[in-house]
């Protein structure tokens, strides 16, 4: 097994810290102690904060990409993939703890850089776009009821998440975020009906 670069040993520390605390909730210090190296070794990769945060922001969007990349491989109804989704969100709460890289930065998006900004909003027109191919594919297949607009669907699924994941965070309680999305995981079909096929 290939051991990982101080790089990503550090850009793994500052993930977990960002979305537990907020960007603004760690320091180059508190890295140091948790990765084991010092400040000055910190700031030879990341001279500034902002520049950790928007390569997190940045390695962040890409992983979301691959996962969603791969569960429009191995999901075929609009349906399963909109669970598919709903899943990466939740699996991102670990169980109340954290948030979503993207949510826990834009809590405290007054005091982002330009270019953390920029990867925030490229992360979310990447994810509205994924969202609105999906929902336009079940509204031919028939595996969500009532779909007629996928772009305003698509929109609506992303805030539903988002928020879900801050109520669920709020009160680090699961349910929260199973209750908030009850009502778009009920209006998806276990089966596509056999005119859609």
């Amino acid at each position: 097994m290939v051991k990982p670069d101080t790089k990503t040993v550090l850009l793994d520390a500052a993930e977990w810290a960002a979305r537990r605390h907020g960007h603004d909730g760690f320091s180059y210090a508190d890295l140091s102690k948790r990765v084991g190296i010092r400040t000055a070794s910190i700031h030879y990769h990341f001279p500034a904060k902002s520049d950790l945060i928007t390569a997190l922001m940045t390695r962040y969007k890409a992983a979301i990409a691959k996962k969603l990349a791969q569960t429009t491989q191995d999901l075929h109804t609009g349906g399963d993939r909109i669970l598919g989704f709903l899943d990466i969100y939740r699996t991102a709460l670990n169980g109340g703890d954290t948030l979503c890289l993207c949510v826990a930065l834009s809590m405290g998006r007054d005091t982002l850089v330009d270019a953390t900004l920029q990867q925030i909003g490229d992360f979310r027109e990447q994810t509205l776009v994924w969202l609105q191919e999906v929902f336009t594919l079940a509204a031919q297949d028939g595996s969500i009821r009532g779909v007629c607009d996928p772009s305003a669907e698509a929109a609506a699924t992303l805030a539903l998440a988002e928020g879900a994941q801050v109520s669920a965070r709020s009160e680090q309680n699961m349910q929260r975020f199973d209750l908030a999305t009850v009502l778009i995981r009920q209006r998806i079909r276990s089966e596509a009906p056999a005119a859609a096929i």
